[in-house]
């Protein structure tokens, strides 16, 4: 992003975005039919290949704790064997967060109706895999269903929906002084959005970690980056919310159900077992699968360079394609990268496939997803594949994605200097070179 600062006046040169203009049918029949077939036992071969890579790695674990001793291993001090341990299962904790996560996939691809051609098999495994890992599963399954119909769109998709201008505080749009899609600004303007919004990389990584730490529940039980019209107290388990129809209400009963249940499982197992046990054995694994659940999918749909619609640009098409493709911890090298992709079964790598068609289970989004973007470049559109997603990336979007305008039908989020690095471009259909671009008023 090239920036030319005059004396009064920041201008920068922003990146390009092509916005869609392709139909569901063309997005659709990319894909090879094969890919849409499901298989239910290939896909239990899935949940029951994780749950051995969980005991496996809980069985490892335990094998090697009982060996910190004096009598396996000779350390200068008493305290390296407690650090050992502490090490030792904050390994296991990492690892089994991971496949953890895996799992929860697993139970996502059963209420999109991915995992069998048995609507009654999705629901019971995903039923019984998310209420295992703290997920309201009907509840969770009926917004998320709006979201991916909705993705992108600024008054109806579900979660990760910027703030806007004035929902942060500023002070309206001046045009004298800046530009709307996020060009220039100027030197006053600039100063006056950085000390209200704060430019700090303390005060980024510590609001990127909170998001990571907290951020599931916060969204399931107040709605926090849900939705900006739904009425304070919006949560996932009363029947009446405003996300749920009349009819959804026995489906989220039976959600709540689950939730109590995983809560008594817990109670019943620190009772029985110990605080501690639970803590190392289960709590720790389950803080990362909900770590890891934030960090994919905040950064799927976070980006300078994602817009955002209102409804009359919004169309699915749109929507689903204003999506990344981001490699799971491609940044810490391509073992990690590996390791990451195989163990969440590629839920971030072939993501934007997943907004096209999300009953493709996972083991043939891969080849749908070679397809998808063959297509797309056909049609003139970039690859939707952002950066690797991990710790840095989290705080580098975190930091650069602050709030849109309240204007504009096609919006880009501005930084903290009220900068947006990306612009909407439109095809010119009406001109005899449809590879043309020109900008219109978004």
């Amino acid at each position: 992003m090239a920036k030319v600062t005059s004396d009064t006046r920041t201008t920068i040169e922003q990146a390009p975005f092509l916005i869609p203009d392709l139909t569901i049918k063309d997005l659709l029949s990319a894909i090879p039919a094969h890919c849409y077939k499901r298989s239910a036992l290939r896909s239990l071969s899935y949940v029951v290949y994780d749950m051995f890579l969980v005991a496996c790695i809980y069985k490892l674990a335990v094998f090697l704790d009982a060996r910190i001793t004096p009598e396996y291993v000779s350390l200068s001090s008493p305290y390296l064997y407690t650090f050992a341990r502490v090490a030792l299962w904050s390994l296991y904790g990492f690892a089994n967060g991971l496949i953890g996560t895996g799992l929860w996939v697993l139970a996502h691809e059963c209420g999109h109706q991915a995992f069998s051609e048995s609507k009654a098999l999705n629901n019971a495994v995903g039923w019984v895999l998310h209420s295992a890992l703290g997920v309201p599963y009907h509840s969770w399954r009926i917004t998320h269903a709006k979201h991916h119909a909705s993705t992108g769109h600024m008054t109806q998709d579900q979660v990760f929906v910027p703030r806007t201008r004035s929902q942060v505080g500023l002070p309206a749009f001046n045009p004298e002084k800046e530009d709307l899609y996020g060009a220039s600004v100027s030197d006053e303007i600039k100063k006056e959005f950085v000390e209200a919004l704060g430019d700090s990389p303390i005060g980024a990584a510590l609001g990127a970690a909170s998001y990571l730490l907290v951020g599931w529940w916060a969204y399931i039980v107040r709605n926090a980056s849900g939705q900006k019209r739904y009425p304070k107290g919006t949560n996932h388990f009363n029947p009446s919310a405003v996300m749920f129809a009349p009819h959804h209400r026995d489906q989220i009963l039976i959600s709540d159900l689950g939730i109590v249940l995983w809560l008594g499982a817990v109670l019943a197992a620190i009772h029985y077992r110990g605080f501690a046990e639970v803590f190392r054995v289960y709590l720790v694994p389950y803080v990362w699968v909900n770590h890891w659940l934030v960090l994919i999918t905040f950064l799927q749909h976070t980006d300078p360079v994602l817009p955002h619609y209102r409804a009359p640009e919004f169309t699915f098409p749109r929507g689903a394609l204003a999506t990344l493709d981001r490699n799971l911890l491609g940044d810490c090298g391509k073992i990690m990268g590996w390791l990451g992709a195989h163990l969440t079964h590629g839920i971030s790598e072939t993501h934007v496939a997943h907004h096209v068609a999300s009953k493709i289970p996972h083991y043939n989004a891969w080849e749908a997803s070679d397809a998808l973007h063959k297509r797309l470049s056909q049609a003139g559109l970039v690859r939707l594949q952002g950066r690797p997603g991990g710790w840095s990336e989290m705080y580098r979007v975190f930091k650069e994605c602050k709030f849109v305008e309240d204007e504009g039908n096609i919006v880009f989020y501005k930084n903290s200097e009220g900068l947006a690095k990306t612009r909407p471009v439109f095809n010119d259909n009406n001109v005899s070179d449809s590879g043309i671009e020109f900008e219109k008023d978004a």
